[in-house]
């Protein structure tokens, strides 16, 4: 499991870092929240699950943590010395997954990190429970309909978003032109005209990454994900 570890403390950020690099964590280290950021940005591969103690240089009080989930949806825990319930609501409001305290048993934040990551691996893999489809660069938020490539936010228009998820939820398989006319658009799917191919233009130059969506002539498309 790959962990970025945000924390202005050096000696603390070791001593975290060196109990779970025991514990067969790999662990990137940020200094500040322009690091963090930068890290989540540039990094290969990705990360898994985010520490993060919200004090920092650059970054007023929990404010990382907001910019933390306006770029990603990836899960972060809160580490810090801030026990008071007003400190925690904000930090759980803001979209943690967690809320450890300091002084906290090295042992205990193994446990909450695993138990964060097995909630985040079955929304992930259970259809019935699924709420964030990952492919790739790509995250498909679908409660919020909200849609990110590169840890940066798309803006899609309805139909756009519904023909994206539709791809998604097959990803690597064919989908048809009257499956998705049927299914997005509720119509004939035999009556696909223009519209479809104007959606799927609009939808590559919006994403920024065209071989995403292939062309299968005569029959559909297809989301690949490298």
């Amino acid at each position: 499991m790959r962990l970025l570890l945000v924390e202005d403390d050096d000696h603390e950020a070791g001593v975290i870092s060196l109990f779970l690099v025991r514990h067969s964590f790999e662990v990137v280290h940020a200094r500040s929240c322009r690091e963090a950021l930068e890290a989540l940005t540039t990094e290969e591969p990705g990360f898994d699950l985010i520490l993060v103690e919200p004090v920092l240089p650059d970054a007023a009080d929990l404010e990382i943590c907001g910019e933390i989930r306006k770029r990603t949806s990836m899960p972060f825990i809160i580490v810090t010395g801030r026990s008071g319930v007003r400190a925690r609501i904000h930090g759980l409001n803001l979209g943690a997954a967690d809320y450890v305290v300091k002084p906290y048993d090295a042992s205990e934040l193994i446990a909450r990190i695993n138990a964060v990551t097995r909630r985040t691996a079955a929304r992930r893999t259970d259809g019935a429970a699924q709420t964030v489809l990952y492919r790739g660069p790509l995250i498909i938020d679908l409660p919020s309909r909200q849609v990110t490539i590169n840890n940066s936010f798309v803006q899609l228009t309805p139909k756009e978003f519904d023909l994206l998820v539709q791809l998604a939820k097959h990803q690597g398989e064919v989908v048809t032109r009257e499956r998705i006319m049927i299914d997005v658009w509720r119509t004939n799917g035999a009556e696909s005209g223009n519209t479809l191919g104007t959606h799927i233009a609009s939808l590559r130059s919006k994403l920024g990454a065209p071989a995403l969506i292939r062309s299968v002539r005569g029959v559909g498309y297809r989301l690949v994900v490298p």
